[in-house]
């Protein structure tokens, strides 16, 4: 690590790209190597991105000669690595062909066939030779150690056909394992390029074609048809609809109209919008998202963890292993040294740590990439494994199961008081209100066509209702408690009506005249995600909420959830959870990101719904859904559950295949080409195994329909 002594000040954060990244266990020794380097004060290297993390001093000099010495390049960008992998694909055919002419000039001129074999050796080898020479000097031992180690010992014990097959198979390993990280890379990072670079620019109304990076929060833009948008921003005119895959991950298409958002990086359907752009560049959310996907990469899980420790002991613990069998071999079995030496030299290739340091990365990021593709924004492997073993999920109830946007449902006359007069008199006293129920009557009045009437008078009593004039007559609007306290007979309104719904009622003169009933509505797809979490096998499904019961409790039982606890102040929410905790071991809460924010943070994992626009509610949850689509809850269970039964399939694939081949070296039975295939076959097996999860789908879980 770097100097603490120096001011804090002095150091510079950076993100770079290390270009030909081909092996896991290469990528965690290069991280240490720079983490070693003075002027480094932090460094984080994901194998599966080839992002390099760092804190520094000074210039990238020092760190560049260091990677540039691994056989890699420090780029200051992300870019493809397609100039790598023809690089070794140029050097596997090269000691391909020198293989192939030392098999020719074997028959005729059995020096001339030592020379092209030497040759293979150097082509196939060099990239290895050259790392293991940066290894020993770091006084350290890695695979590439081990490997030059085997070459070498085959061309001192003569077994010179079997060191440039070995050579050549290195040369191949490396080519192919490039080529399959760089076209993992590749599918990851079309999540990170989907941001234009250019705006149209409205100067005086007159578009101008800028650079995206160069527009300012407040200007104006235009976004044509079929254009993806460039900035964050709010419609000022225009309508039409646009594709949000990108950032919410909903493939439905959203109707855009005056006072709607638009994300960068979603595509614009058939009308022409202006927007005010209201985040810069760097701002955006789908800018953020990346930020935190790249982010979450760093996060390692505990199973990663303990592989990155493994490792390190693994490796000195093998070549221990390897030496003892080459001295001790013929003092206690058959054979002499020569044989037991090339036996180590087999069990040094085939014991390299590839396979088992990226069975669990590149499982992690597969799965990342994949939730952020359909809008859910996991912060880090550790959240992805804990949503595994979670056995209760907490709901908040208002914008979670809920809209969290009141409707008037129905309503109710007295005497002769005509319905339609109900809904003109109450819309009219609360056309200037604010508070929600006030907008839930004035659309209940809109959808009715309802002419709004000027009122006189008017007052606001915060909590209980309004009062005031029209046409010489005052009115009283609100809860039946106040119309209570102002003399208005309430007998014939009962004042807890069935289904949670609130009542404000309308009284004038002492008399009551009418009520409408306002209830928050059930999202359609909460029925069918409870149902499925049940059937997922979640031991406590419970709703905490701070309304009150008796609009809760009703709500409660038409999704079929018992546990309901009602009235609860934020710091109780965080009590409950942390009970739960105690009860049922991991819990996952599920919220708004609002008020339940210490609840969100009490549990093992917190969950914000519609968390596309909210910076707040990306930097603070565990998991963010961009969309209010509660249905992508199963879908991460799923996800997490299949996350972790690859890495345990990873982890003991690579140990079962690794002590299967090296219990061949003890027979005799194992060579050195044959050493390294079995190395380089179980590396690759593993890396396809877990980028499977970039492509995974759970339909049952994923297209639940709604249930009314």
């Amino acid at each position: 690590m770097g100097n603490s002594r120096i001011p804090a000040e002095s150091w510079q954060e950076s993100f770079c790209q290390i270009d030909g990244l081909d092996c896991a266990d290469c990528a965690r020794q290069l991280e240490e190597g720079i983490r070693r380097i003075e002027e480094v004060d932090e460094a984080v290297l994901s194998f599966v991105t080839g992002k390099l993390h760092l804190r520094f001093r000074g210039s990238l000099d020092p760190i560049r000669r260091l990677v540039e010495a691994h056989g890699y390049k420090l780029l200051n960008n992300s870019v493809s690595g397609a100039d790598t992998v023809k690089v070794r694909v140029r050097h596997a055919l090269l000691s391909a062909l020198t293989l192939l002419l030392a098999a020719a000039a074997g028959q005729i001129h059995p020096q001339a066939a030592k020379f092209f074999l030497f040759m293979t050796v150097l082509i196939g080898g060099h990239l290895t030779f050259q790392r293991s020479f940066v290894a020993l000097k770091q006084h350290r031992l890695d695979m590439n150690v081990l490997m030059t180690t085997a070459v070498t010992g085959a061309l001192i014990i003569d077994e010179w056909w079997e060191a440039a097959i070995v050579a050549f198979l290195f040369a191949a390993s490396h080519a192919l394992e490039t080529y399959t990280a760089e076209k993992n890379r590749n599918s990851i990072r079309v999540l990170m390029n989907t941001l234009p670079e250019s705006a149209h620019l409205l100067v005086d109304g007159v578009p101008e074609t800028v650079l995206a990076a160069t527009v300012k929060t407040g200007a104006e833009i235009l976004i044509r048809p079929g254009e993806t948008v460039p900035l964050d921003g709010m419609v000022l005119s225009g309508l039409s609809y646009a594709y949000e895959a990108a950032v919410t991950g909903e493939s439905l298409p959203a109707a855009k109209q005056p006072g709607t958002k638009v994300y960068a990086g979603t595509l614009n359907g058939n009308g022409s919008l202006q927007v005010k752009v209201t985040g810069s560049a760097q701002d955006s959310t789908l800018s953020k998202i990346v930020r935190l996907v790249e982010a979450a990469q760093e996060r390692r899980p505990p199973s990663q963890q303990f592989i990155d420790r493994f490792a390190r002991f693994y490796t000195p613990a093998v070549i221990f292993f390897a030496v003892s069998i080459a001295l001790f071999g013929p003092l206690v079995a058959q054979g002499g040294w020569e044989l037991w030496f090339y036996r180590s030299l087999a069990l040094l290739i085939v014991a390299c740590p590839c396979a088992l340091v990226v069975s669990t990365p590149v499982t992690i990021v597969a799965a990342l990439t994949n939730a952020a593709r359909k809008g859910i924004l996991i912060k880090g492997g550790l959240y992805l494994e804990e949503m595994e073993s979670v056995n209760a999920v907490l709901f908040d109830k208002t914008g979670t199961l809920t809209q969290g946007k009141p409707v008037v449902i129905r309503q109710i006359t007295y005497g002769d008081f005509l319905p339609d007069r109900l809904v003109q008199v109450a819309a009219s006293l609360e056309f200037n209100s604010e508070h929600l129920l006030a907008d839930a009557v004035r659309k209940y009045a809109a959808l009715r066509e309802t002419v709004i009437l000027d009122v006189e008078a008017f007052t606001a009593f915060p909590g209980k209702g309004v009062a005031g004039t029209i046409a010489n007559k005052r009115y009283l609007l609100g809860s039946t408690d106040f119309l209570a306290v102002e003399g208005v007979a309430m007998d014939e309104l009962d004042s807890t009506p069935a289904g949670g719904e609130t009542v404000l009622a309308l009284a004038s003169e002492g008399k009551l005249l009418g009520a409408l009933f306002v209830s928050d509505t059930i999202r359609q797809e909460s029925f069918a995600v409870i149902s499925a979490l049940r059937d997922m096998g979640i031991e406590k499904i419970a709703m905490l909420t701070g309304d009150r019961d008796a609009a809760a409790r009703p709500l409660a039982e038409k999704l079929g959830i018992v546990d309901t606890l009602t009235s609860l102040l934020p710091e109780e929410k965080e009590e409950i959870v942390r009970k739960i905790r105690q009860d049922y071991g991991k819990v996952a809460m599920v919220g708004d990101g609002i008020n339940d924010a210490p609840a969100l943070a009490s549990a093992n994992v917190g969950i914000v719904m519609g968390a596309a626009g909210s910076p707040t509610a990306l930097e603070s949850a565990d998991i963010a859904l961009l969309s209010d689509d509660l249905r992508k809850i199963p879908f991460l269970i799923d996800l997490s559950r299949k996350t972790v039964k690859v890495v345990r399939q990873n982890i003991a694939i690579a140990l079962l295949m690794k002590g299967l081949v090296i219990m061949l070296a003890f027979p005799g039975w194992l060579s050195l080409w044959f050493a390294i295939l079995a190395d380089m076959g179980v590396s690759l097996l593993v890396t396809m195994n877990g980028m499977r999860l970039l492509v995974y789908q759970s339909p049952e879980r994923e297209k639940l329909e709604p249930v009314k």
